[in-house]
């Protein structure tokens, strides 16, 4: 917006009478770290879902996973979806990919264990329900092939997210293995993978949460950028 002035005060700075405001300083939103949030989410559901694999606490694969389920929308879901979108906001396009596709695998995983939904009826409804543990394995194997280029895209980040997603890789194989095979031993070992994998991921998003301006020290996660 322009002001007229009078001509006397143009001698003093205001060229041909006209005072110019100064443009208001832009406003600067700060965008808090969504990454632990997703790698909290993420990590918890996992370690939950990967000791039910890995029978820990002796626990059978034929025992429900309806504790995990809950997890898998609310936690490992929801709240990693949000945390991608944040990520977006923050222009972290890989951070947003993966948030937001981890965050849908929990949801769709969810989908699949709860009978409200029906998948697993159908097939039984079908006369297909040895079919339906085969579906499972092709999911996995999507995933497992969805993870595999996501890792390709770690190898100048840090060592800590390259060997988040090289586990989840592994781990992802290692139950599609396992539900093509009906084979116990690889569904433990699956598990027993997930387990490290959540590990890193806890790991990393404390790295995140540690900062100079909250923690007296502050995690390492050994950057691979080239100096």
């Amino acid at each position: 917006m322009f002001n007229i002035v009078p001509a006397a005060m143009a001698e003093n700075g205001h060229e041909n009478g006209i005072h110019r405001h100064p443009a208001p300083a832009p406003h600067v939103v700060r965008i808090a770290n969504p990454a632990p949030l997703g790698l909290c989410g993420f990590a918890l559901s996992t370690f939950t879902l990967s000791c039910y694999n890995a029978g820990i606490f002796g626990i059978s694969l034929s025992t429900p996973v309806n504790v995990a389920v809950g997890l898998a929308v609310f936690y490992g879901g929801i709240a990693q979806l949000l945390a991608g979108q944040w990520e977006f906001v923050t222009g972290n396009t890989f951070g947003a990919t993966a948030f937001s596709s981890y965050g849908a695998f929990w949801l769709a995983w969810a989908v699949i264990q709860i009978p409200w939904f029906g998948v697993k009826a159908a097939y039984v409804a079908s006369g297909h329900e040895d079919d339906f543990i085969q579906a499972v394995s092709i999911f996995l194997l999507a995933w497992t092939i969805f993870t595999f280029m996501m890792w390709l895209g770690t190898l100048r980040a840090n060592i800590a997210l390259s060997a988040l997603f090289f586990c989840l890789t592994i781990t992802f194989m290692f139950l599609c293995i396992g539900d093509f095979k009906r084979s116990h031993s690889w569904k433990r070992a699956g598990g027993s993978m997930g387990i490290i994998t959540a590990c890193i991921a806890w790991y990393i998003a404390l790295a995140g949460i540690l900062t100079h301006e909250n923690s007296y020290f502050t995690l390492p996660v050994g950057s691979l950028a080239k100096r």
